[in-house]
């Protein structure tokens, strides 16, 4: 079986706080490879780290909010232009993806989202709690608390015998418990260290449920600069741009 490898090519919040670019996570399962959310800057991540583009099969997508997937066009179009890339590429996500998703083409690239391209694109809006297979994934979204205009995700990822979870961004939910139950991985936001923000999951508050938590390893991300600030306090393992972790 093969190895599981996860990357954070961006590990940070919107605002670039401490220099982090921002959410993107590359998920090598070796017969599929995905990205776990792709914020503005992920091309940029993905070149400073070496991870090839036309490597990547599907995009899963927690929210459409633009630092989690304002890096889809770029992508789409990198792959026309720069790339040249023939082969299909699955990108998938909540209710609503797909009108969001031209919309941003529109706005950020005008004219893009008309453009046939040399690859088929296949956009897939996932239902809550059901899982779909896409190459040798498996993948289960589960709602969380998260205004984000459209249903926002938690997503659990099976590949190769593991299972990698991940919060997005979200408000604690005990929904959180069975996204993450059993995991080999489970990549969580910490935004505020000890601050209650609506929508938003704090560190101390995620340390109140980590004995419910069956997760077998997590890892905080998604950090404001008070978290980062903290970090020398805390007590679980944190991502970093660059960081790989193999399962």
């Amino acid at each position: 079986m093969h190895e599981v490898t996860v990357q954070f090519v961006g590990s940070g919040d919107a605002f670039g706080s401490g220099g982090r670019l921002q959410t993107c996570i590359y998920v090598d399962a070796g017969d599929t490879r995905c990205l776990l959310d792709c914020g503005t800057s992920s091309l940029i991540g993905m070149r400073r780290w070496g991870v090839e583009p036309n490597q990547i099969d599907v995009i899963l997508l927690t929210h459409l909010h633009g630092d989690h997937f304002g890096g889809v066009p770029f992508f789409i179009v990198e792959a026309q232009l720069i790339s040249k890339r023939t082969t299909p590429l699955v990108i998938a996500g909540p209710p609503g993806l797909t009108t969001r998703l031209r919309e941003a083409m529109e706005v950020m690239l005008p004219g893009s989202s008309r453009v046939v391209q040399r690859f088929a694109i296949q956009v897939l809006e996932l239902p809550e709690r059901v899982p779909t297979r896409l190459g040798s994934l498996e993948v289960t979204p589960y709602l969380v608390v998260h205004a984000s205009g459209a249903p926002p995700y938690a997503l659990r990822v099976t590949c190769q015998g593991k299972v990698v979870a991940y919060s997005g961004d979200t408000a604690w939910t005990d929904t959180l418990l069975e996204a993450a139950a059993e995991a080999d991985l489970f990549i969580c936001e910490a935004y505020f260290y000890d601050k209650s923000i609506k929508y938003h999951l704090d560190y101390q508050t995620l340390m109140a449920h980590r004995a419910a938590l069956s997760c077998r390893r997590l890892i905080i991300t998604h950090m404001s600069a008070d978290m980062l600030a903290r970090l020398p306090e805390i007590e679980t393992e944190y991502a970093e741009d660059g960081k790989c972790v193999r399962l």
